[in-house]
């Protein structure tokens, strides 16, 4: 399976994030861009790639000690940014220091399991929007993102999701992602 650890924004943030994006897709050169489904926003945490099966009962134990360990924590989408002239994401505001620290709990549970995990880059709270085939001026995008704030949420799960890929070839498909299970994070109170 290929899984990754994964914090998921509330319904109420993904229809504002919905709002705002639709007033991106009539920006110039936007029909170019491959704009994620509501489906697949997501914050990774831990990207962990094809794992074995017999790993899953390890893996499932640790990230489970990871979220127990890990309160809960307010946060919101705010603003957006861009990786390189491929990449368009919407930022996160709250508890970031927390964010961090519950991703790195998370990597850490993944390499104890055994998984290889790609971690060499600090980790930056992002949920990416679209992505483009070729490179692409996504600053027009980004500025258009940097007054967009969402309203607060408690984050109170960690998830572990299955990524499926696009079949190739289907103009249009997407990854479809399903959580596999999750863990609730204690109340900071």
């Amino acid at each position: 399976m290929r899984l990754f650890a994964a914090v998921l924004p509330p319904p109420r943030a993904a229809e504002e994030l919905a709002e705002v994006l639709g007033g991106l897709r009539d920006l110039p050169g936007a029909t170019g861009l491959r704009w994620t489904g509501r489906a697949g926003w997501h914050f990774t945490l831990a990207f962990m790639g094809e794992v074995d099966d017999g790993l899953l009962p390890e893996l499932r134990e640790r990230l489970g000690r990871a979220a127990h360990r890990t309160p809960a924590f307010p946060l919101r989408l705010r603003g957006g940014g861009h990786f390189g002239r491929r990449a368009l994401w919407v930022g996160a505001d709250g508890e970031a220091a927390t964010m961090r620290l519950l991703a790195e709990r998370s990597l850490a549970a993944a390499r104890r399991t055994g998984i290889t995990v790609d971690a060499h880059r600090p980790y930056t709270p992002h949920l990416t929007v679209a992505r483009a085939r070729e490179d692409t001026d996504l600053r027009p995008y980004a500025e258009a993102l940097g007054s967009f704030e969402s309203l607060s949420w408690q984050v109170d799960r960690l998830c572990l999701v299955r990524s499926n890929l696009p079949v190739r070839g289907v103009r249009g498909e997407q990854p479809r992602y399903e959580t596999v299970e999750s863990w609730p994070l204690p109340d900071p109170g």
